[in-house]
């Protein structure tokens, strides 16, 4: 093929960003040709079985349980396990079918769908921006009470001075908590900013609860994920209710309020 797909070291084979692409687009093919097998041989699509889901407990909550009631709907021969929980489940020891993750995939071991995009950004409330002002730049962010989520590294932003980086800027406040729900409702009350998701603060911004700032330093944003271990064939259950996520996910008027 003229690339090099596979790094080998004397501990661990890792496949190139070339290898992942090709991985990602053979399994995509094997994938379709399975379902198009399964709906000749079943005079249809038609999905039946168990699927063991797990997602982020947050965006689980606020955008996967619905989906699947709907899938669940359209297919009644088939069952699901939700598991909603922010730790890193082990697929293969769990026996979990496809998770839900967001940002960038790391793990080599599981192939990855990528669903859609997620944006994140500082928010306030209109009162809290009132009594202390407006950042005008990040570094500005050390005189406000920042509301940070336990454990976190920083606030990512976009490096003014390289187009294509990013810099992790970390902040501090009176208040910081391992429950970002927790986080943006201390963000309306007025307590604070908080770099929250914009699947989570969209409709408050759109009904003026909470205002953006340094929107102009923004990074990039981040994958939403459908991710399972790696086999020859995916059950079809598990491809249809892939395909119904990633149909939402990636349409943009799905984000809007």
């Amino acid at each position: 093929m003229g690339v090099r797909l596979l790094v080998r070291t004397t501990r661990r084979i890792s496949l190139t960003f070339e290898g992942n692409a090709f991985l990602e687009d053979g399994q995509r093919v094997l994938n379709e040709l399975a379902n198009a097998e399964a709906a000749v041989s079943l005079g249809g699509v038609k999905a039946s079985g168990h699927i063991r889901l797990s997602a982020p407990a947050g965006f689980g909550r606020r955008h996967v349980a619905p989906l699947v009631m709907a899938f669940l709907e359209d297919n009644p021969d088939v069952s699901v396990s939700l598991d909603l929980s922010d730790r890193m489940a082990d697929l293969v020891n769990e026996g979990i079918d496809v998770a839900i993750r967001l940002g960038e995939m790391r793990d080599s071991s599981l192939v990855s769908i990528r669903l859609g995009q997620n944006q994140r950004a500082v928010v306030a409330s209109p009162a809290y921006l009132a009594r202390c002002g407006v950042p005008a730049t990040p570094d500005e962010l050390a005189h406000h009470n920042c509301l940070a989520l336990s454990q976190q590294r920083g606030w990512v932003f976009r490096d003014a001075t390289d187009a294509s980086g990013s810099r992790v800027l970390r902040v501090s406040g009176s208040f910081e908590c391992n429950d970002g729900a927790v986080l943006r409702e201390w963000a309306l009350a007025g307590a604070g900013l908080a770099w929250r998701s914009m699947w989570e603060i969209g409709a408050d911004l759109a009904a003026g609860r909470l205002v953006s700032v340094l929107d102009e330093f923004a990074a990039a944003p981040v994958g939403i994920y459908a991710v399972f271990p790696q086999r020859r064939q995916v059950a079809l259950r598990v491809r249809l209710l892939i395909d119904r996520l990633k149909h939402h996910f990636s349409h943009p008027d799905y984000w809007k309020p």
